[in-house]
């Protein structure tokens, strides 16, 4: 099998709820289907995201993918390109153009998988075909009808296991967010919570231990302060027995392995990108690290969650991008279920291609109402920058 060529498809849509956390919000997705075709018809399937600003126009993001990415790939073997080790420096150690990385580990990993007629987790050597689910509601700026919406909506279809957003200026705020929960909830269940570092080192631990004699069990604190302060984080891992700390989010392969090495997190968090999610969770096995799997993009990390063995959980925050595929991720009574589809098993909908492609940037006024999303209730209304 040898790559012939590509594909990009650009959408632009509104969300159905605003989404965000202590430090940001996003209402729009900006995304692009990128498409790898191979000599024997398979397509592999990627998707480049943006969360806060769109992406360049369909003809701009295939002359910077022409230019910059695809002599890498013509003519060459999906299988060689994804365990191809390479040693970048000076000024060959940069970024494209545009935000690939991801979405080529991604679709060469989804022409690996049929190339071998097998789904993907299994080429991967997964022997089990799923992962506990947590529902996670990127809350931040919801209101708290909209959060108990949303949340009392996972409880009832099955979830046991729920992460909130926390770091508000008033910390009341965020032990209120807690109580809601826990009212809203089936009793019994367990609660994480993710600061998206805002906290310092010492103020993270008073924190945490306020919410404990506030009687909430945290399962983990996620990213409670910079990812570099791996003296904070090591601190913080000795300091809190009863609450585990789980950061690495925001770094990439090389600083999850320092930070592992440096035994400053209790688990490390990853996301999509296939072939370093792997690298890392080797290491972490070795060294007997838990790896949790961030959002990704339609679920796919749920190929890597399922294949690797410190992985106990995958994270589900309701976003509306189902529709883009033929048949999304299955996630159930609080598991998440791997396709037995050759590949990672996603395959981009003709007729979201149809309606809902972009080629050119839209301005918010003429993005009209957001898809519909199968998976919650009504849509929460938008709400300003840190407001309740």
């Amino acid at each position: 099998m040898r790559i012939n060529s590509y594909r990009i498809t650009r959408f632009q849509f509104r969300r159905d709820r605003v989404i965000g956390d202590s430090q940001v919000r996003a209402e729009d997705v900006n995304v692009a289907a990128l498409e790898l075709i191979a000599d024997t018809g398979a397509v592999g399937l990627g998707f480049i995201q943006t969360l806060f600003t769109p992406l360049p126009s369909q003809a701009e993001m295939e002359r910077i993918f022409e230019t910059e990415v695809w002599p890498t790939l013509e003519g060459a073997s999906p299988l060689g390109l994804v365990h191809r080790v390479t040693r970048p420096r000076g000024g060959n150690q940069r970024a494209f153009g545009l935000p690939v990385h991801e979405a080529l580990q991604v679709a060469l990993w989804d022409l690996v998988g049929k190339e071998a007629g097998m789904p993907l987790w299994e080429v991967l050597g997964g022997s089990r075909d799923r992962v506990k689910a947590y529902a996670s509601g990127l809350d931040f700026h919801l209101s708290d009808e909209a959060f108990v919406e949303l949340f009392g909506h996972a409880d009832a279809i099955g979830y046991d296991t729920f992460k909130i957003k926390v770091g508000h200026s008033d910390f009341e705020r965020d032990l209120h967010r807690l109580d809601l929960l826990k009212k809203t909830v089936r009793p019994g269940a367990r609660f994480m919570i993710d600061a998206n570092e805002a906290w310092g080192a010492k103020e993270a631990l008073n924190k945490i231990e306020a919410i404990e004699r506030a009687g909430f069990a945290l399962v983990w604190v996620e990213d409670p302060i910079l990812r570099t302060d791996f003296a904070g984080l090591k601190m913080l891992c000795a300091s809190t027995p009863n609450t585990m700390i789980n950061s690495g989010e925001y770094l990439d392969a090389s600083g999850k392995r320092a930070l592992m090495s440096a035994g400053a997190t209790d688990i490390v968090n990853v996301h999509g990108q296939i072939t370093d999610v792997m690298r890392i969770g080797w290491f972490a096995a070795d060294i007997g690290v838990p790896v949790s799997v961030g959002n990704t993009f339609l679920e796919v990390g749920i190929q890597a969650a399922v294949a690797l063995p410190e992985v106990e959980w995958i994270e589900y925050s309701f976003q509306n991008f189902d529709h883009l595929v033929e048949e999304p991720i299955e996630i159930r009574d609080g598991y998440a279920y791997a396709p037995k589809r050759p590949g990672h098993g996603l395959v981009l909908s003709e007729v979201a291609r149809a309606e809902w492609a972009r080629p050119e940037i839209v301005s918010e006024d003429q993005l009209g109402e957001a898809p519909a999303n199968p998976r919650v209730g009504r849509p929460a209304p938008v709400r300003s920058l840190g407001t309740a």
